[in-house]
């Protein structure tokens, strides 16, 4: 291409790398497409030269009038229309570059010309632009409304949802209005991860149903929620037990609901109650008696044997503290394994989430052996003794491998691996001399 700008000097006898009126005026007939794409990259030109090479036959020299931010906005007005989609993707890009300046633009018709080819392109069939325009102006404050709302209204995901999400453009009004027609659960849930989303937008996305909306409210710790409408939340987190972990763990929660929490909340969630810093005094100690009832109505389950009639005091001691979670997760662990729902997707998950409690409760329950026999296998590291465990609990390799990692703590170069993709590398004979190795 160098090339052929040295052909363009030499022929006007230019010594410098500007070019004059007249002669890129020529240049711009040039029966050459290259000479005319090399005219139309030059940011010196003059507006009516580019103007007239947005007219250019071939695309490619279209495409760098697109590009070029020299172009006369009149010439971009053409070029939104262009009938090549990668002239348009070209304009797309710079115009929405150049959105955050929208307001310093002197001109008045120029600024308006600029928004009608953004709400042009925001309407363009071609899904590939109008995400060019969502992921540029998604943090954008000054982009223009109308814009925007078209694009939070998209059918395309991956160019509503970056919009819902991001966009300080759209008011509580918009979104309400966006929430009443939106059936999609990944727009509502997109709406609900907003930073500082509002109480009434709040109550809107609760009423609407979605588990997947509500659950991303009930993360955002920026959100505003009502009392009243968390209590209602709190109700139906009875059956949609997805919201319970984010529930217990959600920014300034009242005594009541602590207090109503912890009478039902998955026994692994229990703990993150017990450790709340911002509870009074008066209220972690209901909850801790809640826990401790808790406790002792599943006792029977732990040992197997009648309920002791020892006194509980207000507080538990540190030892009560840090067992109490354990044994609630191994009572639940032998409630879901005797209900046949205690399945390595759940065993996965807590891995995946950091509740070591849990996993190791569900390990002992599905191997039948004793917890502290897991808590000894993990203690001493080892590789084969975990793999065994996995064996025998009936898991398959991959989440062998994992529970090495994640749970054990063996480094990558040291974990053993499936076989052929699926199975255990050592044989029974082998899996089970390690069991009892740690058992006798």
């Amino acid at each position: 291409m160098s090339a052929i700008l040295d052909r363009i000097r030499n022929f006007f006898g230019q010594n410098d790398s500007s070019i004059g009126y007249i002669q890129a005026k020529k240049l711009a007939g040039d029966k050459n497409p290259n000479v005319r794409k090399e005219l139309a990259e030059r940011r010196d030109m003059k507006p009516e030269i580019l103007y007239f090479l947005a007219d250019d036959p071939d695309p490619n020299v279209r495409r760098e009038i697109a590009k070029n931010r020299a172009t006369p906005r009149q010439a971009d007005a053409v070029l939104a229309n262009d009938t090549d989609d990668e002239v348009r993707s070209c304009l797309a890009e710079k115009i929405a570059r150049l959105t955050p300046q929208l307001n310093s633009i002197e001109r008045e018709d120029i600024r308006i010309m600029t928004v009608e080819i953004l709400e042009r392109l925001a309407r363009d069939q071609v899904p590939k632009i109008r995400q060019i325009l969502a992921d540029t102006l998604k943090e954008v404050a000054d982009a223009p409304p109308g814009v925007i709302r078209k694009l939070a209204e998209d059918d395309e995901l991956y160019v509503s949802v970056p919009v819902l999400e991001n966009s300080p453009v759209l008011t509580d009004d918009d979104l309400l209005q966006l929430i009443s027609s939106l059936p999609v659960s990944e727009k509502l849930g997109a709406i609900s991860r907003r930073p500082n989303v509002s109480a009434d937008i709040s109550d809107a996305i609760a009423a609407t149903n979605s588990k997947e909306a509500i659950t991303n409210l009930l993360k955002n710790d920026q959100a505003q929620i009502r009392e009243e409408t968390l209590d209602q939340l709190i109700d139906q987190s009875r059956e949609n037990t997805m919201w319970q972990k984010p529930l217990v763990g959600r920014p300034r929660l009242s005594s009541s609901a602590a207090i109503r929490l912890a009478e039902f909340v998955a026994d692994k969630y229990l703990h993150i109650l017990e450790k709340r810093r911002d509870l009074d005094s008066s209220t972690l100690m209901r909850v801790k008696k809640e826990v401790h009832r808790r406790i002792e109505s599943i006792a029977p389950e732990i040992s197997g044997e009648a309920e002791t009639e020892e006194q509980i005091d207000d507080e538990l001691n540190p030892v009560q503290a840090s067992s109490s979670n354990a044994h609630i997760s191994l009572a639940a662990a032998r409630r879901l394994e005797r209900e046949g729902k205690l399945k390595a997707g759940d065993i996965s998950s807590a891995l995946a989430s950091g509740d070591r409690i849990f996993v190791n409760s569900a390990l002992a329950v599905k191997a039948d052996l004793p917890i502290d026999i897991i808590e000894k296998i993990i203690e001493t590291r080892s590789a084969k003794g975990i793999t065994a465990v996995a064996w025998k609990a009936g898991l398959p390799m991959r989440l062998a491998t994992d529970l090495q990692s994640k749970l054990v703590g063996i480094p990558n170069a040291d974990l053993i691996n499936p076989r052929s993709g699926s199975d255990y590398p050592l044989s029974e004979v082998e899996l089970a001399s390690e069991l009892a190795f740690f058992t006798d």
